[in-house]
């Protein structure tokens, strides 16, 4: 996959390296707001590769435009796809209050999928 950017928006696992970098980064997420800069909003978050997150303050902030070179491309999948196009047009919705001057919505965040039924505990059969 070297090189290969792609559109906008790359599934969560995909590694890339960023401009001016020297480490890889994965990408775990989508549109984070930047806590000193709330006024910003960052394309992707992501965290060091191979290390992952070692502690909560190591979350890289970036944007599609900082990649310049993809190395490995995240799962993709229906349920990544459907969330795209759900992604995409938050994205929309927000850049175009944004442009009319309104205090953009809190973006609902899509529905996580149904926790699985916990297993029913074994009987002991009375003696």
């Amino acid at each position: 996959m070297n090189g290969q950017i792609g559109e906008k928006y790359l599934p969560v696992g995909t590694v890339v390296l960023l401009q001016n970098g020297t480490k890889r980064v994965m990408i775990n997420g989508f549109c984070t707001m930047d806590a000193s800069n709330p006024d910003v909003i960052y394309d992707y978050s992501g965290v060091l590769f191979p290390e992952g997150s070692l502690s909560s303050d190591q979350t890289l902030l970036f944007n599609h435009n900082q990649i310049v070179r993809v190395d490995h491309l995240g799962l993709k999948d229906q349920e990544e796809a459907d969330f795209k196009v759900k992604l995409n047009q938050i994205v929309a919705q927000t850049m175009a209050a944004k442009q009319n001057g309104e205090a953009p919505e809190a973006p609902a965040q899509p529905a996580a999928p149904a926790e699985p039924a916990a297993p029913e505990t074994p009987q002991t059969p009375a003696a």
